[in-house]
């Protein structure tokens, strides 16, 4: 078979050409093949146009390291087999050689401190116990109930099923218990079926599922996650239908029918719920190549923008189709507490590029200090409510996170203001560490008063609960990781000992009906926070910081840790989901 190529300027025969000629072709050929195989891999961004040269099973993700482009070369050269073990802890998604630090740290997070070390391990075996238990009594369900050893399933995720498994996945990474992690991976992989029908909330499905299922995603590198987490979320848009573009609080998965809850004011929505999906949306958009998720959140905050806010304050409840606000209620803990928090780490998670984000929280920070930070005749420094411009003297647990977000927000607002935010994130955790101390089991109940002589006590009896909550305990973490203080740490021991005296069951832990009695009332339930937030918390406190170092992750308000998006990110995740 005779094979004839035809070159422009170059007869068939080629015998046109004189020696002289032929030669300097060939030269100017080869020159010109070297330079292009020359700017395809040494030249700056290469990594897409390197992938038409290399085999499929030679991309591989990324190992973590400074960031620079021999990082990224290096990860090309990889065997395989290195990705393929999947209790390794080198198994990285391509974005890692953006971050700074490894994300389990130089040892794991191991602290130096012999006894910091002792509690770290206690901490440890708390969630292999919590999740033994689990496995053991409600293996797919979404809660455990550990004195009746059986499962709950409830009506929050729309027939979604393992919330505690999910919630667990990167808990169980980061602490080492890898026969646990991979148990759990197992679980979403043959067992976690997203095509349900029933009432979720969308608030509850994307701080839990979506969060959940991201982490595990940027800890492990596993597809698994990422396919089932862009599954989720388009299952999530529909709620967005609606003449504002502010979502409906409750979503039917399968049929994409949204409504707002039937407490809700005047069919409103919540601002803690549609103000807190920023974190897991943009990150969405990273890993789908698709702007819908950024531009739906996007809208939510142009919509906070244009409306009026009384006194600069953000109302709870806001109605969905006209835009306004219908109640005048403001509150830091529940209905409206992790709206602010997304605010700043929004700023955050965006390496500091938004500066919206970043103006709102400030002046929303600003706002709250003038009109809701009160000061007790004790001197605790605590958060009122706001009903139309009348106080209530009330600080719920859940306004206790707002210690340790202040705290990680102090040091990037005005300058003359940084110490005193910092000294204000103190004296809140402060306070909520007394609404600890004051009960008979060193729990704090759900929400605590200012008045009638009363101070970080409750006063009602329906106040007097705790449900395993892990507010105060986060504060301690960032306060810690913040100041150094050693004071955090024995707090967080505290925690602990109470824990385990007073919520310790035989086949789990349970939240208790009254903290200011010792004989102690449990209501039955291992909440799926406890392990995802709580025991997480309590494991950073005890480690080194850079174990999921603040310079490299934020925590969503389930605990999941999201990367920051630094300017590296989003190029190396196109360049891994989108072959050339």
């Amino acid at each position: 078979v005779r094979v004839c190529v035809c070159l422009p300027g170059v007869s068939a025969s080629g015998m046109g050409l004189r020696l002289s000629q032929k030669f300097v072709f060939l030269l100017f050929l080869s020159g010109l093949v070297t330079l292009c195989f020359g700017a395809l891999f040494f030249l700056p961004d290469s990594v897409r146009l390197k992938r038409i040269f290399l085999s499929k099973t030679e991309v591989q993700p990324s190992t973590v390291g400074s960031g620079s482009e021999n990082d990224v070369k290096e990860h090309l050269k990889r065997p395989v087999k290195e990705q393929e073990h999947s209790r390794s802890v080198n198994r990285k998604p391509a974005f890692k050689s953006c971050l700074i630090k490894n994300p389990l740290g130089s040892d794991s997070g191991k602290a130096a401190d012999p006894k910091t070390n002792e509690r770290r391990e206690k901490v440890k075996e708390m969630m292999k116990f919590s999740w033994d238990n689990y496995k053991r009594y409600a293996w797919g369900k979404n809660e455990l109930r550990p004195l009746t050893k059986n499962g709950h399933i409830g009506n929050m995720f729309g027939g979604l099923r393992g919330a505690s498994i999910i919630d667990s996945l990167d808990t169980l990474y980061i602490m080492g218990l890898m026969d646990e992690y991979n148990d759990a991976k197992e679980w979403v992989q043959t067992s976690l079926d997203l095509n349900s029908n029933g009432e979720a909330s969308l608030f509850e499905v994307n701080i839990r599922y979506v969060g959940g299922l991201l982490s595990a995603y940027y800890l492990t590198g596993e597809e698994l996650f990422k396919n089932k987490v862009l599954e989720l979320g388009e299952k999530l848009l529909p709620a967005f239908n609606t003449p504002t573009g502010i979502p409906r609080g409750v979503i039917n998965l399968g049929s994409g029918t949204s409504w707002s809850w039937g407490w809700a004011s005047a069919g409103s929505s919540i601002l803690a719920e549609f103000g807190t999906l920023h974190l897991e949306f943009v990150h969405l958009t990273e890993l789908s190549n698709s702007p819908i998720y950024t531009e739906k959140v996007m809208n939510i905050r142009k919509l906070l923008n244009k409306i009026e806010k009384p006194h600069g304050l953000y109302p709870n409840f806001l109605s969905p189709v006209s835009g306004n606000w219908v109640q005048h209620h403001v509150s830091i803990g529940g209905l409206g507490d992790s709206f602010y928090e997304y605010l700043i780490k929004s700023y955050l998670m965006s390496d500091k590029k938004d500066e919206d984000a970043k103006k709102m929280y400030y002046g929303a920070l600003e706002a709250i200090e003038a009109n809701l930070v009160q000061k007790s005749p004790g001197g605790l420094t605590y958060m009122a409510e706001w009903r139309g411009g009348i106080l209530d003297h009330k600080m719920g647990h859940l306004a206790c996170f707002s210690g340790g977000m202040i705290g990680i927000g102090a040091d990037d607002g005005a300058p003359e203001k940084r110490q005193h935010y910092l000294d204000l994130a103190a004296e809140i955790t402060h306070t909520c560490h007394e609404s600890y101390t004051r009960s008979a089991t060193k729990l704090g109940p759900e929400a605590f008063r200012f008045d009638g002589g009363a101070e970080a006590t409750a006063t009602r009896l329906s106040d007097r609960y705790y449900i395993l909550r892990p507010e105060v305990i986060e504060s301690y973490m960032y306060m810690w990781r913040l100041t150094h203080d050693p004071k955090y740490r024995e707090w967080g021991w505290e925690a602990v000992e109470a824990l385990e005296q007073h919520c310790k069951v035989e086949s789990g832990f349970s939240g208790i009906r009254d903290v200011y009695t010792t004989m102690v009332s449990h209501d039955n339930m291992q909440q799926s926070f406890f392990l995802s937030e709580t025991l997480k918390y309590l494991y950073l406190l005890f480690s080194d910081d850079d174990l999921l170092s603040l310079e490299d992750w934020v925590f969503n308000t389930e605990a999941h840790p999201l990367p920051i998006i630094q300017h590296l990110l989003s190029f190396l995740l196109s360049s891994v989901r989108k072959p050339v």
